[in-house]
C-alpha cells in the first residue's frame, strides 16, 4: 500500500505540478485558447492564486516525506487538493462543462486516497 501511495502522490504532484506552473507563466488569453475556458470568469490574481495553490500542493505531497521535515504536510497538502477539486466541480457545473467534472472526480478521489493513507496507518 506504501508503494501504491508513492505512485499516486507523485502523479498528482507531476499533474499539478505542470498544471500550477502552466497557470502562473502563461497569460489568460493564452490559458483560454489552450481549452481553460474557465478562466474567464476569474481575474488574473485569483488564477495565480489557484496556480500557486496547486504548485505548493505538488511539492507538499513529495518534499515533506522525502526530507523527513515535517511530514505531516503530504496528508495536509492531499486534502487541500481536495478541496480545490470541490471548488472546480462547482465551477465547471456551474459553467455546463460536464465532461471535465469526471476528470475533477477523479483527482479528488486520488487526493482523498492520499489524504487517508496518509493520515492513517501509512503515515510518514
Amino acid at each position: 500500500m506504501n508503494i501504491t501511495l508513492w505512485i499516486v502522490q507523485g502523479l498528482l504532484a507531476a499533474f499539478f505540478g505542470a498544471g500550477g506552473v502552466a497557470k502562473l507563466v502563461q497569460s489568460q488569453k493564452r490559458l483560454h485558447d489552450q481549452g481553460l475556458t474557465w478562466v474567464e470568469d476569474f481575474s488574473p490574481a485569483t488564477v495565480k492564486t489557484i496556480a500557486g495553490l496547486e504548485l505548493a500542493a505538488a511539492i507538499g505531497l513529495v518534499l515533506p516525506a522525502v526530507t523527513h521535515i515535517a511530514p505531516v504536510l503530504v496528508p495536509l497538502a492531499a486534502a487541500g487538493l481536495g478541496v480545490i477539486m470541490i471548488g472546480a466541480a462547482v465551477v465547471h457545473i456551474r459553467r455546463g462543462e460536464l465532461p471535465f467534472v469526471g476528470v475533477i472526480a477523479g483527482l479528488f478521489v486520488a487526493s482523498a486516497f492520499v489524504a487517508w493513507g496518509r493520515f492513517g496507518q501509512y503515515a510518514f
